[in-house]
C-alpha cells in the first residue's frame, strides 16, 4: 500500500500509514489474509538467536528435582554400605574362637532348657541367641536327636 505523489514531474512512491500497518505486525499473511499476529522478523532481529527458555512446573521438577532425588538415593546407599555394622576382623589375631561343646537334643527338650543347663549363671535369652547363631538356626526350634554346638562359657 503506497500513495503516489507528484514532485516536479516525477512519481515517487511513499508508504501509506493504514490502520493495520504498525511496526512489529504484519497486516497480511503470504496469501493476502489478515492474521493479526506479531511479525516473526522483528522478534528475530531483536533477539538475534534463541528465545529465552521457559520451564513449566513439570519441567522444573524434571530438571532440578529428579537429579536431586537420584543424588540423595546414591548418598544414602553409599552411607549404608560404609557404615554397615557387620565387619570381618582386620587380622587373624583379632579372631576369637568360641569354646563350644556338642549337645544332643533329648525328646521334650527345648533351647531354653538346654541354655539353663549349660550356663545357669547367664541370662537364658543370651545363651539361646548364641546357640541359634552358632548353629545357623532359622528359628528357635530343635528336633530330638539333633546335634547342637552350645557355648561353654
Amino acid at each position: 500500500m503506497s500513495a503516489v505523489s507528484a514532485n516536479s514531474g516525477s512519481l515517487v512512491s511513499v508508504p501509506a500509514q493504514g490502520p493495520f500497518e504498525r511496526s512489529g505486525f504484519e497486516a497480511f499473511g503470504p496469501h493476502g489474509i489478515f492474521d493479526g499476529q506479531e511479525s516473526g522478523r522483528s522478534r528475530r532481529s531483536v533477539a538475534a538467536g534463541q528465545a529465552p527458555l521457559r520451564l513449566t512446573r513439570r519441567g522444573r521438577f524434571v530438571f532440578y528435582g529428579l537429579p536431586l532425588i537420584l543424588l540423595a538415593a546414591l548418598v544414602l546407599s553409599l552411607a549404608g554400605f560404609l557404615n554397615a555394622p557387620a565387619k570381618a576382623a582386620d587380622s587373624a589375631s583379632e579372631l576369637s574362637l568360641t569354646p563350644t561343646v556338642t549337645v544332643t537334643v533329648q525328646p521334650g527338650e527345648s533351647l531354653w532348657a538346654i541354655a539353663g543347663a549349660v550356663a545357669p549363671e547367664r541370662d537364658p535369652r543370651d545363651v539361646v541367641a548364641d546357640i541359634v547363631q552358632l548353629n545357623n538356626l532359622g528359628a528357635a526350634r530343635v528336633l530330638p536327636g539333633q546335634q547342637l554346638f552350645v557355648p561353654s562359657k
